[in-house]
């Protein structure tokens, strides 16, 4: 009763925010009162007793404000599909709360009742004899009693059950993991299955690898600039500028200065992220080869490179050896934890993959920021990257895209060119061009933005989005022409 208690004054909280965020000037300071309300009146957690004014927890403030129907909505679809959910995604984006609270919200006022949902958080104190599986097992077995009912599985921080002999066999090489525990679960028939889980033992495709075919990965990011404009409770002319400076991590949004922001943003990299990197792959004496890859990386967003080409920077630029395949090694290991997304080169006129070199972009551009101590602010690299985010977040496969093309130098020698188009955007039989511009407005600028554009020989629609405030427009060529903040606000700008 308490617990339902609390929850219902949560929300009251929460929607009173809602109506008097854009009444106030001071949105840090009102986020911090709200937080430390929650707190004084015990509003809690229903998973963890946690209090909400922990800052680790502010995240899963902002996503009651949010409410993230993209996510809610793709664990609704899969429920009762026979497979094992997977949460996956940065740490402190949200993952936890959209199941546990928001899933199980939606689970209560659809008539589940709530012995039926049997929630663990392995990362609590309490919960610390079920990071053994088998009594992990033991216990989630002991709570699905009534075989005439549905439960709803969910163990939060799965990657805290242990590896250990297994006891019943007579063989040092035979182990039990959480794996095993899940595989099990997944044969009750009135059970539905379901996990989150971040860090080192539990980042990225190895869950999936895991699980093969079992498996169903749903995958969480920062907060969109349209979720970021939907909670930011400034001045919204400044919203875009401080997205591209500060990104969409939740908890910055509640911090005052740029030093609290850089800080927490540059924490996170060195203490959370990194650490799981190399506490996984048992990296020993090359943690500043990898940040120095990072920032070369941070660097150059939206630039073409390739291992062969990092590992000569390294050589002419820090003095240091390193070889192509331990650069492509790394690489790997950053993408596989979410830090970095990898974007293929695809030859339009060709039909083809073109296997070097490629693109890469972080996840989120304020994390890409911290690692330059806000140097490096471009905002056309900046703006290309959020674009490439938003893209991958609506449900597209996005390429960097190549257009090979003839022509004559004034001497006469025939020269063959490749030009290209930021994104190459597919998605069932939809396809787009998308070039990223901070403007077209003078005419050789709009020449030199389009040439590629009007080089393809197809009728799939091509736009060129701009970081100016424009009426959207097409040009004698059909090309669209779109505001960035329009276009990220609005998913239907695509289509115009």
């Amino acid at each position: 009763m308490e617990d339902q208690q609390g929850r219902a004054l949560f929300a009251t909280v929460a929607t009173t925010i809602i109506i008097l965020r854009n009444f106030c000037s001071y949105p840090q300071k009102f986020l911090k009162i709200f937080l430390y309300l929650c707190g004084g009146y015990g509003i809690v957690s229903s998973r963890t007793g946690k209090n909400c004014s922990d800052p680790q927890k502010f995240s899963e403030v902002m996503t009651v404000l949010i409410q993230r129907p993209q996510y809610l909505d793709k664990l609704i679809k899969k429920k009762n599909n026979g497979r094992v959910k997977i949460i996956t995604g940065l740490r402190r984006c949200g993952k936890s709360f959209l199941l546990f609270e928001l899933y199980a919200n939606y689970l209560r006022e659809n008539g589940v009742e709530e012995d039926q949902i049997i929630g663990l958080a392995l990362d609590e104190l309490p919960n610390a004899k079920y990071r053994n599986p088998i009594e992990l097992d033991k216990t989630i077995r002991e709570r699905i009693r009534d075989p005439k009912k549905r439960y709803y599985v969910m163990i939060d921080e799965i990657q805290f059950v242990s590896e250990i002999q297994n006891p019943y066999v007579d063989d040092p090489a035979a182990k039990l993991n959480f794996i095993d525990v899940v595989l099990g679960l997944m044969k009750i028939r009135n059970a539905d299955i379901y996990v989150t889980g971040s860090n080192s033992r539990m980042l990225s495709s190895d869950i999936l690898t895991q699980f093969r075919d079992r498996g169903d990965e749903i995958r969480v990011n920062p907060l969109s600039y349209a979720e970021f404009y939907q909670v930011y409770a400034g001045d919204k002319r400044h919203a875009w500028r401080d997205y591209c400076t500060y990104g969409g991590m939740p908890w910055v949004l509640s911090l005052e200065s740029h030093e609290e922001k850089s800080k927490y943003l540059r924490d996170l990299f060195e203490k959370t992220y990194l650490r799981d990197i190399v506490d996984r792959h048992t990296i020993l004496n090359e943690t500043d080869i990898l940040n120095d890859l990072l920032n070369i990386l941070a660097s150059s967003i939206g630039s073409l490179t390739n291992p062969n080409k990092l590992s000569n920077t390294f050589a002419s630029e820090k003095q240091v050896r390193i070889s192509p395949d331990t650069i492509d090694r790394y690489l790997s290991y950053f993408v596989d934890a979410f830090l970095l997304q990898r974007a293929g080169r695809y030859d339009v006129k060709g039909k083809r993959y073109i296997k070097t070199p490629l693109k890469y972009y972080f996840s989120d551009v304020g994390l890409r920021n911290a690692r330059l101590g806000f140097r490096q602010q471009e905002e056309t690299h900046i703006m290309e990257n959020v674009l490439f985010n938003d893209l991958l977040r609506r449900g597209y496969d996005v390429d960097v895209g190549v257009v090979e093309v003839n022509t004559t130098e004034p001497g006469g020698k025939k020269v063959r060119r490749q030009l290209e188009v930021d994104f190459v955007v597919n998605r069932g039989t939809q396809r787009y061009y998308i070039q990223s511009a901070l403007t077209v407005a003078a005419p050789e600028k709009r020449k030199q933005e389009t040439e590629s554009l009007k080089r393809i020989p197809d009728s799939f629609k091509k736009i060129v989005v701009v970081r100016e405030d424009i009426v959207s427009w097409h040009d004698e060529d059909g090309i669209l022409y779109v505001g960035v903040e329009q276009f990220l606000l609005d998913e239907t700008a695509i289509d115009q």
